[in-house]
């Protein structure tokens, strides 16, 4: 292992004696961002006003930002476009999924999946009529479920619940066989995991930036197209931006090349912005060798809970194959006792009706960290000093 994961936590402005295990959910702030927002602030909007569309590469960025991502997930140089929200790229990429399988009207999904895609696959399909079909199977069911009535599997490699993490290549290679494409969503994948989204065949992926890849809140999401389908899809999305001459105010759409018709409206330059300044944490970071110190961290974890917290019981898979970068236990109380943890400084979050949802990354978490961790949560748990009402009442995001 060659990366120095204490210098890279050092780039993380993270409060003192704070364990932050929540980074699946919201990343911290890298150091580097408050600087960089100022700049395009300060220089770029107040100084140069909109000749910094071209001066400052604002046009430009939604691309050069999304080849710094494409590295992180194993995508083709040029094939990821930045912009827009992950519930607008899951439904881009559907559509044009759709449009390239006109003969069927089965899109496949699973129960592990965030309900927001599966919002967005029903909204978008009873648009399209009754004729066509969300289907829903059990994460483990999904390979068995695709045969030739399926136009596109919708696919979270990283179960938001669990940490439970589907096999890309395998489900990729059983669609295709059976004539349907592939649309990833790595929301919990990207900058957590080594994703190969072109060794895995994928046809589209879509993402979020502001979990593992630190963008802020609200930061803008990524797609990408397989660069053999780029020119053929037609994005249902026909946004100025994603027009062959957008300066031309042409009344006809006409697609631009590429990735580049996957544009939509104005991009958010100052989110971007944020954004370009929290990839700089990468600099020098292989991928494997994140891969390889989460597994280190969340085995830990594991063996920790296991050891010193009864009455947690594991919902995420020991098999480091089928394991995202977070660790999750199932608690009748979990709400109160994720309160209780973040109450005595371990933060990480509760997912309905009974996940206590842990995130580990290496960038910033390190081996210290767990340890103290497992022992908090296993003194909260021994003392039931989780058993508070102001622990039990349920504030709006959980």
């Amino acid at each position: 292992m060659t990366v120095d994961f204490n210098a890279t936590k050092a780039l993380f402005d993270l409060p003192e004696g704070l364990i932050y295990l929540d980074g699946n959910s919201l990343g911290p702030l890298p150091r580097a961002v408050p600087a960089r927002i100022a700049e395009a602030v300060q220089q770029e909007w107040g100084a140069m006003l909109i000749t910094a569309w071209n001066r400052a590469g604002w046009m430009e960025m939604p691309r050069r930002v999304g080849d710094r991502i494409a590295r992180l997930i194993g995508a083709e140089a040029g094939a990821v476009v930045m912009g827009d929200t992950l519930s607008i790229k899951v439904y881009q990429a559907l559509a044009s999924a759709l449009e390239l399988r006109p003969e069927r009207r089965v899109v496949l999904s699973d129960t592990g999946n965030f309900p927001s895609d599966l919002y967005i696959a029903d909204g978008l399909l009873r648009t399209l009529g009754p004729d066509y079909v969300l289907k829903t199977v059990a994460p483990e069911e999904v390979a068995d479920a695709i045969d030739e009535t399926v136009a596109a599997i919708l696919i979270t490699e990283v179960d938001y619940r669990t940490g439970r993490r589907h096999d890309m290549a395998a489900l990729t290679a059983r669609a295709h066989a059976a004539g349907a494409l592939a649309i990833w969503d790595l929301a919990h994948s990207a900058g957590a995991v080594d994703c190969e989204v072109a060794a895995g065949g994928a046809d589209f992926a879509v993402g979020c930036s502001y979990k593992y890849l630190n963008s802020g809140p609200g930061g803008p999401a990524f797609i990408y197209v397989a660069p053999r389908l780029a020119d053929q899809v037609r994005p249902a999305l026909s946004g100025w931006l994603g027009h062959e001459s957008p300066f031309a105010f042409d009344l006809a759409y006409r697609p631009g090349t590429g990735i580049e018709r996957m544009r939509v409206g104005t991009p958010p330059i100052l989110q971007l912005a944020a954004l370009d300044a929290a990839l700089d944490v990468w600099e020098g970071v292989s991928v494997q060798d994140l891969r390889a110190r989460s597994l280190e961290l969340t085995d830990a974890f594991i063996a920790g809970v296991t050891a010193k917290c009864p009455g947690l019981d594991l919902a995420t898979p020991l098999d480091h194959k089928s394991r995202g970068s977070q660790v999750s236990f199932r608690h009748p109380e979990g709400y109160a006792v994720m309160q209780a943890l973040i109450a005595r400084g371990v933060v990480g979050d509760f997912r309905a009706p009974d996940i206590l949802r842990f995130g580990f990354t290496p960038l910033y978490i390190g081996l210290d960290e767990v340890n103290r961790a497992v022992d908090i949560l296993a003194e909260i748990l021994a003392t039931r000093a989780w058993d508070r009402v102001d622990y039990k009442m349920k504030a709006a995001v959980t």
